[in-house]
């Protein structure tokens, strides 16, 4: 029985519409799985079982009576703590919240419940979600299943290690500079950073005030086992309202028939030599199944200048008034002129191919590291020390020209830590991006759990 936990939440769905699995059974199965794998992993940080097990309880007893509560009916999921969550301590990981209980969900945690998910927990990350570790002073440190020794990533990272470890049926992450993309490789499971705009991203934690406006580049986006989970949870978190909603449209019938560029390495960010064999090996494998694979092709623009600016940008979205350091608008305005000249650099690219497969980090998760401060923290990198915040340019790169990007496992280093790609595609082009993310991984192993979680 304690196999369904990793099943994908597809998987688990069906079989509770049909009834060979019931709710409460799966909920029961998470919560034994907290008690046995989560005071190793630290990923789950807030519990509302009570309640869950009499949501469960009852949507048992609505498959018995034939009712449809949703697409998601009686699943059990946990929820990005940065996440406003009705009724459930929600404190974007920082003390000035340490009890804030909202009275209302988040535009993605309502559409969730409106398709029949029951929310049972919250998942850790760092403070404000601003970081590639995931820590705070509240709840302490979040490890990675595969390495305790090592990050989950951030700012997802309780949410992705909860999802590897087969504590929840899935997750909703944010990420503005990698905080869904960093979690899902280094975890080895998948997520999609959406395009910028087609999911709602108000409710979101950032700050003492925070939850009430959407943020340049910022972006909410499923984690979860399988890419049938993402596209499943896309369709549900896209945005709809009286005024506008986002047309997913269809995903492609054929992804291996995809044109596809590889963009593995570049000497704006040059990538460790186990993440680069990983990933040297993942686009072999494509080129064996036939896939067209164009391994020199690249977008016409600087990759170091797109980085920094996204840096910039980024930088912007999470200034406060008084912040001696932020922009003033007119700067920030030039900034979005230059972005527009390389969005339409994309865009053409993307003329030519229907995606290209990126690094997520130059690294594979590294160790944590709780001292100093983003300026003076480094990594190493093919025996050299490189900056902490060279591991976003890769990420940065992407998510400043608000594109999308899948995210697959690939495999794992040597040393057995999780590597995953980007696959990268115009904007709007989420499902197919999801696709093709689906493919590359058919062609390995996809999710493997790692081995505490088994």
């Amino acid at each position: 029985m304690d196999d369904v936990a990793l099943w994908p939440a597809t998987e688990q769905a069906r079989a509770i519409k049909q009834g060979d699995l019931k709710s409460r059974e799966l909920l029961e199965v998470f919560i034994s799985r907290i008690d046995r794998i989560n005071p190793t992993v630290n990923a789950v940080v807030t519990t509302d079982f009570e309640s869950a097990r009499n949501a469960a309880d009852a949507a048992d007893v609505a498959v018995a009576e034939g009712r449809d509560l949703g697409a998601l009916h009686g699943l059990p999921v946990t929820i990005k703590d940065a996440l406003e969550t009705n009724g459930m301590r929600s404190t974007g990981g920082a003390t000035e919240l340490a009890h804030n209980v909202p009275n209302r969900d988040a535009p993605v945690v309502g559409a969730v419940k409106n398709e029949g998910a029951i929310v049972f927990g919250k998942t850790n990350l760092p403070r404000w979600s601003g970081d590639i570790q995931s820590f705070n002073d509240i709840f302490g440190t979040t490890t990675n299943p595969w390495d305790a020794d090592r990050v989950p990533g951030g700012s997802s990272g309780g949410a992705a290690a909860a999802v590897s470890c087969g504590l929840t049926a899935f997750e909703i992450g944010t990420d503005i500079g990698g905080s869904i993309r960093f979690p899902a490789a280094f975890n080895g499971i998948f997520g999609h950073k959406p395009s910028f705009g087609i999911v709602p991203s108000t409710g979101y934690l950032d700050h003492v005030a925070g939850g009430t406006t959407e943020a340049d580049v910022n972006v909410i986006g499923p984690l979860t086992r399988s890419a049938d989970d993402l596209t499943l949870l896309m369709r549900i978190l896209s945005r709809k309202s009286p005024t506008w909603t986002a047309d997913l449209g269809s995903p492609p019938d054929a992804p291996k028939h995809m044109r596809v560029a590889a963009w593995l390495d570049d000497d704006f960010c040059e990538v460790d030599a186990e993440v680069l064999a990983v990933l040297d090996a993942v686009v072999a494998r494509m080129e064996a199944d036939g896939m067209s694979v164009d391994r020199s092709a690249r977008p016409d623009l600087d990759a170091a200048r797109a980085a920094k600016l996204g840096g910039m940008l980024v930088s912007s979205a999470t200034s406060r008034p008084g912040d001696t350091d932020g922009p003033s608008h007119r700067e920030w305005c030039d900034w979005d002129v230059e972005r527009e000249e390389l969005r339409t650099a994309w865009a053409s690219f993307f003329g030519n191919f229907d995606a290209v497969v990126m690094p997520v980090g130059f690294v594979p998760p590294f160790p944590h590291i709780h001292e100093g401060d983003f300026a003076s923290r480094t990594l190493e990198c093919n025996g050299q020390k490189r900056p902490y915040l060279d591991v976003i340019a890769w990420t940065l790169l992407t998510g400043m020209a608000y594109l999308p990007s899948s995210v697959p496992p690939v495999g794992l280093t040597p040393g057995g830590l999780p590597v995953g790609m980007q696959v990268v595609g115009p904007y709007g082009s989420d499902l197919s991006t999801i696709a093709l993310a689906g493919h590359i991984a058919s062609l390995g192993d996809g999710f493997v759990a790692p081995p505490i979680a088994r």
